[in-house]
């Protein structure tokens, strides 16, 4: 961790650094789901009434200030924009390549494998929404990433998964699948793109915090 990080992880109002949180009456989910999740995380995020333009800058959206990862994440904003700038381009400049559901496929996918349940549920609900296939995303979820699906899920399902992989088992195979599933190359480069954006997502989110089941509705 470089000495700019550390900076960036103390209090901008008192200079103290971020302190660990404990959250010992959550309810954490125990099962993979396309309902909607809290996060709790486990250092302190930057307080929003301190937080500097800089911090704003990293944020890219401002709305994105209720939310305590982005809050987390902004202790380091120049990293955090970077991320940001890296995640919108690949999974909302969807006019060609790879279409919007296929790249929410291939989040979920690792998300699945890795075990991120938060990640998972958003990324299921997406591609479920630009899909319209609940049924076959619930059972990614259910049965996991070997679940049956049509030729073309199977073949983003599987390079994802074998990009996921420690130590990573993407293969000529896993390319020339999607080739025959019907996705030219700059779609097959966004499957791994795709893949390899949330593999590492997937750590930040597990490694910082913990998912929560949302209160029901009153």
């Amino acid at each position: 961790m470089t000495a700019h990080t550390i900076d960036e992880a103390t209090d901008a109002a008192t200079g103290t650094p971020a302190r660990t949180i404990e959250h010992p009456g959550a309810s954490v989910p125990r099962a993979f789901t396309q309902a909607e999740l809290g996060w709790l995380p486990w250092l302190e995020p930057a307080d929003e009434a301190t937080l500097t333009e800089r911090q704003y800058a990293g944020l890219v959206d401002r709305s994105r200030v209720k939310s305590d990862y982005f809050r987390l994440l902004a202790r380091d904003p120049d990293i955090l924009r970077a991320r940001t700038l890296t995640d919108k381009d690949i999974f909302y400049n969807a006019s060609d390549g790879l279409p919007r559901a296929e790249r929410e496929l291939a989040a979920a996918a690792t998300s699945r494998f890795n075990g991120c349940i938060f990640c998972a549920s958003v990324h299921a609900r997406f591609a479920t929404h630009h899909s319209k296939r609940h049924d076959d995303v619930q059972r990614l979820l259910d049965e996991g990433v070997d679940a049956a699906q049509d030729a073309a899920w199977r073949a983003v399902i599987d390079a994802a998964v074998a990009l996921a992989a420690t130590p990573p088992r993407l293969e000529p195979a896993h390319l020339d699948a999607l080739r025959r599933a019907g996705f030219g190359e700059q779609a097959v480069s966004d499957v791994i793109h795709s893949a390899a954006f949330f593999n590492w997502a997937n750590r930040l989110m597990l490694s910082l915090g913990e998912p929560e089941e949302a209160p029901p509705l009153p």
